[in-house]
């Protein structure tokens, strides 16, 4: 399974994310620009050690990100405040790719038009979002359960 980052703007959310991955066996696919230089810091210290034992692949674009997929053939399933479909209720199959949009601003539309299914983690009422690294963990955790 992969967890995919569109854009990230917030080191500490991707080191975080990083970490889960290693700690999971997930690969995480960032997809960039991203809002920050990964040599920041803040990477490095939300990742802690974990670092050096995440599989990380970089996109250099969505376009880059996007050709790599469909040439593997794996799902694209969008977190996103926008869908109506609840991770929970969903079936996971090993080798999808678990996309979560920008921290700031989500994901455009052209990504949500590409991806296969948007899934959505459902909160009280009058809650913007949950964090990036939270929600990660908890779609992957729900992956893992479902598959292992």
């Amino acid at each position: 399974m992969r967890i995919a980052l569109y854009q990230p703007d917030i080191p500490g959310n991707t080191g975080a994310v990083l970490r889960l991955a290693a700690c999971l066996g997930f690969t995480v696919d960032l997809i960039e620009p991203a809002g920050f230089d990964l040599s920041d810091r803040n990477l490095k210290r939300a990742g802690m050690d974990y670092l050096e034992r995440a599989a990380l692949a970089r996109h250099t674009s969505w376009e880059a990100f996007e050709a790599w997929r469909r040439r593997e053939g794996r799902r694209l399933l969008l977190f996103t405040t926008r869908a109506d479909a609840r991770y929970t209720d969903f079936s996971y199959v090993d080798g999808d790719v678990l996309l979560f949009g920008r921290e700031t601003v989500g994901a455009p539309e052209v990504v949500h038009k590409t991806a296969d299914v948007r899934l959505t983690i459902p909160m009280q009422e009058g809650a913007r979002s949950l964090n990036l690294a939270m929600s990660a963990a908890m779609a992957a955790g729900e992956a893992l359960r479902q598959l292992r």
